[in-house]
């Protein structure tokens, strides 16, 4: 990929899967927040359509329906529309990619048509809202379509973009701990990490500006700040107001704003509405909404049927930290000294974990907590296997273990955990339990 100082393409890891299938008849539907990247990864799709499948050029058309005169057209005859760029083209595949497809009313029955007339053509489109994209396109494309997420920069992109050198690190130590969490393979870092500085420094400017990639592009404070006060606005207005058709948006921000004070807290539906002046069924249609725009995500809580355990309501974390942190107007670079820096490491970690399990379907992520008030942070399942996971940003001179963890592993018995830390690596055993200490960023 082009670098960082070139203000070109970033890697992303979605472009592997992309590849992979991009010779098969059914359409890709690429899902995600606005400005994640969507149209970016069309241009660079096209690219190497041409490099390296040596298409042509002129069968790859690319349209979007956030400019009115194109939508206008397509709505009215979008058979003839598409056969418009296809003229003696019917024995050569051509590529159709449309950005923002959203927008397109009735869409899900309208591209049920154009898979089934145009067998040479390959429909790529993108979406900035899973509430529209999935109720208009599920029903009628059963079996026509792939699905993909692509989200803002995960850490792993984001290291990439930053250091060549750190990455190969990253990518070795991060292997580790995903094939102990999902293939049982024990590992072992040395004690001393020569980069652990290095990792601090990336770390804690992610976890204050987030993986919006036109943030990522900015070196000064002031531009990633006007650049995500720009994505927050064009949410409102294109999403909340234009699309979605919300009337009272002053409710909708206060809500918002809300939200963004209470990552990593579960959600008192009660006081939310007391405090937002929002009826009780407004405020589940606008959460709805909220995670629908991938603004916010819910983690639900794991539990048995056990009575002791909470079997209730969801906590509440934002999809990128960098927004969250202009919604609730802390921008600050001086991150170690926040008073809810525990709860954007914790917010930064569940996004971590639930981009994993929604890419690659490898587990569930729960939290769990007791009436008598016992937590841990995260819970994997997989299959009948559980792996708690706590996240500590602290430093540690020796392994330690809170009392829910311990609760946990007495009650359930898991095979192993795992303890994210900032600096230590060390591991345990607890009965049977093996406990791996880790620095959290090569999750």
């Amino acid at each position: 990929m082009k670098n960082i100082q070139t203000n070109q393409y970033f890697y992303r890891s979605i472009l592997e899967k992309l590849k992979k299938w991009i010779d098969r008849k059914e359409i890709f539907i690429i899902k995600g927040p606005r400005q994640s990247g969507k149209t970016t990864i069309l241009k660079i799709l096209k690219d190497w359509l041409i490099s390296e499948k040596n298409v042509k050029e002129k069968n790859i058309i690319f349209i979007t329906f956030e400019e009115r005169d194109i939508l206008d057209k397509f709505s009215l005859d979008p058979k003839e529309y598409i056969k418009s760029f296809i003229g003696n083209k019917n024995n050569e595949k051509l590529y159709f990619f449309i950005d923002e497809f959203q927008y397109l009313k009735n869409s899900g029955q309208i591209l049920k048509m154009l898979y089934d007339i145009f067998e040479n053509i390959k429909f790529i489109i993108t979406g900035s809202s899973s509430l529209e994209l999935t109720d208009k396109t599920d029903k009628f494309l059963v079996g026509r379509v792939f699905s993909f997420y692509l989200w803002q920069l995960n850490f792993e992109e984001f290291v990439k973009i930053k250091s060549e050198q750190l990455y190969n690190v990253y990518k070795e130590k991060t292997t580790r701990i995903n094939n102990f969490i999902i293939h049982n393979k024990n590992f072992s870092f040395a004690k001393k990490d020569i980069f652990e500085s290095d990792f601090e420094k990336l770390f804690q400017e992610y976890i204050i500006y987030g993986g919006y990639p036109e943030v990522v592009k900015s070196y000064d404070r002031e531009t990633k700040k006007v650049i995500l006060k720009n994505i927050y606005n064009t949410y409102i207005t294109k999403d909340i107001i234009e699309l979605l058709k919300i009337t009272d948006y002053s409710k909708f921000k206060i809500l918002v704003s809300i939200l963004s004070a209470q990552i990593g807290n579960i959600i008192n539906y009660n006081n939310l509405s007391q405090d937002t002046q929002i009826y009780f069924k407004e405020l589940k249609r606008y959460l709805s909404i909220l995670e629908e725009t991938y603004i916010i995500s819910f983690l639900t809580p794991f539990f048995t049927n056990k009575i002791s355990e909470l079997k209730k309501n969801p906590k509440i974390y934002f999809i990128d930290i960098g927004l969250r942190n202009y919604i609730s107007s802390m921008l600050d670079d001086n991150i170690i000294s926040r008073s809810d820096l525990g709860a954007i490491v914790e917010n930064t970690i569940f996004c971590q974990l639930k981009l994993k399990e929604k890419e690659e379907d490898l587990y569930l992520v729960k939290y769990w907590r007791t009436s008598g008030r016992a937590e841990i942070d995260f819970i994997l399942q997989k299959s009948k296997q559980m792996i708690p996971i706590e996240v500590k940003y602290s430093l540690f001179n020796s392994p330690k273990i809170s009392r829910g963890f311990r609760n946990f592993i007495k009650e359930y018995k898991p095979e192993k955990a795992l303890v994210l830390t900032k600096n230590y690596y060390d591991e345990i055993k607890i009965n049977s339990t093996l406990v791996k200490f880790a620095p959290l960023w090569y999750l």
